[in-house]
């Protein structure tokens, strides 16, 4: 891809602390997604977002791009952001695909990778196609009433009107060609074999990804925990960041 990821410091000071690179849903600003799950993992980190092109602070994309490639890119600039820091990823659906394909890479800077509302595929390719044509056709504004019940738990949007408002004007403020190819890449996109720690959480009520075979469930939550529930995720990830890179061991 030629377009440059975009990168955003989501907390936490820069050199300082061990990187996490946190990775969006389709349709989200990573900022949005992240912020408050990001200040809450505490001073031990410097979290980096990025966001898809067309997304976010994204650039439009120019031509069309893939998940390896994205990864490839994250790879890259994650190991000059760490500078020999402990680096980990976690990422959210489109952002948790790519961390399916980070775990199957033998080299790399991410020493423990953490999928959320994601699988090594995610849906039927035909249905990203479908979706693309329709984006591409009627624009993102189109998605927002069924984001609105496939993204939140039952009850959230009420709830937390700031936060479910927020993600669903940023999806209608999506570039609607860059979002039709990510729906793209996403078609033809499945992992392979995981090679590197890998951990996947899954929201209680996600009717997108099913929490069935999920290392971690996440009581109360949708497709986007880090949005819903950012105390529990940053908790979550604490500790599954520190059980991947000292696993415990018996005699």
């Amino acid at each position: 891809m030629t377009t440059e990821l975009s990168l955003t410091r989501l907390a936490g000071v820069e050199g300082a602390g061990q990187v996490l690179v946190a990775g969006p849903s389709l349709g989200t600003s990573v900022s949005l997604l992240w912020r408050d799950c990001a200040k809450a993992l505490g001073d031990g980190f410097e979290v980096i977002g990025w966001d898809l092109p067309g997304h976010g602070n994204g650039a439009p994309a120019e031509e069309a791009f893939t998940v390896p490639g994205i990864a490839d890119e994250l790879a890259e600039r994650a190991e000059a952001l760490a500078g020999g820091r402990p680096c980990a990823y976690a990422g959210v659906s489109f952002g948790g695909a790519v961390g399916f394909e980070l775990a199957t890479r033998g080299e790399g800077p991410f020493e423990a990778v953490v999928s959320i509302g994601a699988a090594p595929r995610i849906g039927e390719p035909e249905m990203w196609r479908e979706r693309a044509a329709l984006v591409r056709r009627a624009g993102t504004p189109v998605m927002v009433d069924g984001s609105a019940r496939r993204w939140f738990a039952p009850g959230f949007v009420e709830r937390a009107p700031r936060v479910a408002g927020g993600l669903l004007t940023a999806l209608a403020e999506t570039d609607k060609e860059s979002y039709a190819l990510a729906c793209e890449a996403l078609a033809v996109f499945e992992a392979g074999e995981a090679v590197r720690p890998l951990r996947v959480l899954v929201g209680e009520h996600d009717v997108v990804v099913s929490p069935d075979g999920a290392d971690v469930v996440l009581a109360g939550c949708g497709h986007l925990p880090p949005a819903e529930d950012p105390v529990a995720v940053a908790r979550t990830l604490v500790e599954l960041l520190r059980e991947m890179r000292c696993p415990t061991t018996t005699a």
